[in-house]
């Protein structure tokens, strides 16, 4: 058929349709809603195509400033779900509740292509300009659509699906229009809801954006979906008053729209206060923390935080219960001060660890919360993911910020040297002591902060000492009789599995205890959905004028496995940016093993490394606390079909539609274990771009 004669039978069928008249395709109701919209109540005419108008600069300069706070919360977003779809046939948008353009991700190519149809950033996308298209019968409808080629008003769109949803702002009022365009019909079928979750994402950004100086309550009925996508987010005046809620709360707590909660006290919600709720989740270390609903009849799990920069606001929460333990307490370590004196995390103070990666992003909050406690942290990563640069950031947000950060790398000293290095010597100790003697690396630590680099390399016999300092406080010097009492904060990290090396004796168990307060997980760069910026940034740190990078170069960089991660990419921006000599960093300046691609057949031999160890990780880790919302949301869905299926990979492969190897590397992905027969073979390759 050709493309004249395809045009005019969808003329004929949008017609048929809005005169409710015989048809050949079957149409959705929301769909031929829209189509009559556009005939009857603007006077459109699916034969006669119409370009959507375009603003002037000033007129979009003046929309995007008006909009600066959702745009802000939108590009990371974007970013990550536009890479989370990895389709370069797509684009992602963001249109204002008026339905123009306002930010646009997509390839170079793509956005090319589609420009000429008026596609573009400052172009409006509203029914009555553009007839039916995902944008602007989403603001039409004011929820979720998906409009799937023929659908659309105009035979010029039928070769696009759009999968678009409503972005509300803390007043229940559409702020926006998050959608994905693209030439795939297929896309259309899981990217709706993707689109949705990011949509979620973006109005939790915006409730955090706008509400700054509140304090914020998380909670939700299941303890794991506490802080997450799923759960329930409040903002809360001092004077304990509700002032927003994100779409989650209002459901659990039973309001259809914000006006019936906005002004209440937080009492009306939940049967505690606003200062228990502080306090007990301060006491918690910001674990959930029970509390029922007002009339008792439903349990929920939460967790309330002050904003930013309210120390002394926490200190008088906490006072009621400090203030008659520290009376007659006589123990060390000044428990009652340090509690008094703990401030609310510093998030903006580390926020350059991470771009818009939701792993690094989680693992970032969960640190910033348990470095106030001086509680041991062990930092796990491959080489080269940035464990000292994590390490100093805590550092400098921690009680002990104002005392030295000390590194000791436990792989890089010979073992007759580590002892000294660690615990110093008096003066004479040993042949070829210098002649003072030497404060070791523990006691110049005293007052700031140890970080024991590759702490899996220690041997034996001095792990029995350091555990010794860690337990006593307290650190003798090779040589000396007497003890130096040492206060620190202890940051240990690995690129080893220390809990193996304890189960094969090369770790002491009681040592791998006393370190492991909490394990936070730094994720491989390849993992990673905010390289982009990460990129962005590491020019702009190398160079007051950093370069920019063609599309080519740019594809390059993203699509590179990184062994070397983090360390690995800044030497190849570094070369790139010398080369270049301030002209626009093009593959030329990159290394070959960064431009050429690995072939299909060459994969597994090239990712062998990298897959293993990804499969250590996921065999010790078996919690989702690394896993984005997306990914949860995903896991679920798994694990619900595997419920269903018994547990019959076959059946649910066929469900899916997918191979049973695509559901093994999906399973492993999302951290989903077979402990009987029927698991993935050995040395499959992971999804590392999902």
């Amino acid at each position: 058929m050709s493309l004249l004669a395809d045009s005019n039978t969808h003329v004929r069928e949008v017609l048929n349709v809005v005169n409710h008249q015989l048809t050949t395709r079957p149409t959705s109701e929301s769909v031929a809603q829209s189509w009559a919209r556009c005939i009857n109540e603007f006077q459109l005419d699916p034969g006669r195509f119409v370009p959507p108008p375009i603003l002037t600069e000033y007129e979009l300069s003046a929309r995007r400033e008006a909009l600066g706070d959702l745009i802000a919360c939108s590009k990371l977003e974007m970013t990550t779900l536009y890479q989370q779809l990895a389709d370069p046939e797509l684009a992602v948008v963001l249109v204002d509740s008026g339905g123009v353009i306002v930010h646009q991700v997509s390839s170079v190519p793509f956005a090319e292509a589609v420009a000429g149809d008026g596609f573009r950033v400052g172009a409006l996308w509203s029914e009555r300009e553009a007839g039916t298209n995902g944008m602007g019968t989403c603001l039409a409808e004011r929820d979720c659509i998906a409009v799937c080629q023929h659908e659309h008003f105009y035979p010029r769109y039928t070769s696009l699906t759009c999968s678009a949803a409503p972005i509300f702002d803390d007043s229940g009022e559409i702020a926006g229009v998050l959608d994905v365009t693209s030439r795939s019909k297929l896309l259309q079928q899981h990217s709706l809801v993707l689109v949705g979750m990011s949509r979620q994402m973006i109005e939790n950004r915006l409730l955090d954006a706008r509400y700054r100086h509140a304090n914020m309550i998380h909670f939700h009925s299941r303890p794991e979906f506490v802080g997450t996508l799923h759960g329930g987010k409040l903002a809360v005046a001092d004077d304990s008053t509700v002032l927003a809620a994100n779409r989650s709360a209002l459901f659990q707590l039973g309001f259809r729209s914000l006006s019936e909660l906005r002004g209440r006290r937080i009492e009306e919600a939940f049967n505690a206060s606003l200062e228990d709720m502080i306090a007990r989740s301060i006491r918690g270390s910001f674990h959930p923390v029970t509390v029922y609903s007002a009339n008792a009849t439903n349990r929920f799990f939460l967790v309330a935080q002050t904003p930013q920069n309210s120390a002394g606001r926490v200190a008088r929460v906490l006072a009621p219960d400090i203030a008659p333990r520290g009376a007659g307490s006589t123990a060390s370590g000044g428990g009652t001060a340090d509690r008094q004196r703990a401030p609310s995390p510093k998030l903006d103070e580390i926020a350059h660890l991470e771009f818009g990666d939701p792993r690094m992003a989680s693992q970032i909050q969960l640190a910033a919360r348990v470095i106030q406690r001086k509680i041991p942290i062990v930092l796990r990563g491959q080489t080269g993911t940035g464990k000292e640069v994590f390490a100093q950031a805590l550092h400098s947000i921690s009680p002990h910020a104002d005392g030295p950060f000390v590194p000791v790398n436990c792989a890089s000293l010979p073992e007759n040297l580590i002892e000294s290095e660690l615990f110093g010597y008096r003066a004479g100790a040993f042949t070829g002591a210098q002649r003072e003697g030497r404060r070791g690396k523990i006691v110049q630590a005293n007052g700031g902060t140890l970080f024991l680099d590759e702490i899996g390399d220690m041997p034996l016999v001095l792990q029995a000492r350091l555990l010794r300092v860690i337990e006593e406080h307290e650190v003798t010097p090779l040589g000396a009789e007497t003890t130096v009492k040492v206060n620190f904060q202890l940051i240990s990290a690995s690129h080893r599995n220390l809990l193996e090396l304890v189960q094969s004796g090369q770790f002491r168990e009681d040592l791998y205890y006393r370190l492991k307060g909490v394990e936070l997980n730094l994720p491989a760069l390849r993992e990673r959905v905010d390289k982009l910026p990460l990129i962005h940034h590491l020019l702009a740190n190398e160079t007051d004028d950093p370069p920019e990078l063609t599309q080519e170069a740019e594809q390059a960089l993203l699509t590179y496995a990184w062994p070397g991660n983090i360390r690995q990419l800044r030497h190849v921006l570094q070369m790139a940016i010398a080369l270049s000599d301030g002209q626009p960093i093009r593959c030329e300046h990159l290394p070959p093993e960064v431009t050429q691609r690995t072939s299909a057949a060459d994969m597994p031999t090239a990712l062998r490394l990298a897959t293993a160890d990804m499969d250590a990780h996921l065999a010790d880790d078996p919690d989702i606390s690394s896993l984005n919302a997306i990914q949860l949301n995903e896991r679920e869905t798994v694990l619900s079909l595997l419920d269903e299926h018994r547990w019959n990979v076959s059946n649910v492969a066929k469900a899916l539609g997918i191979s049973r190897n695509t559901l093994y590397r999906k399973m492993r992905r999302l951290r989903i274990r077979l402990s009987h027969e029927g698991s993935p073979p050995d040395g499959m390759p992971l999804d590392f771009d999902a």
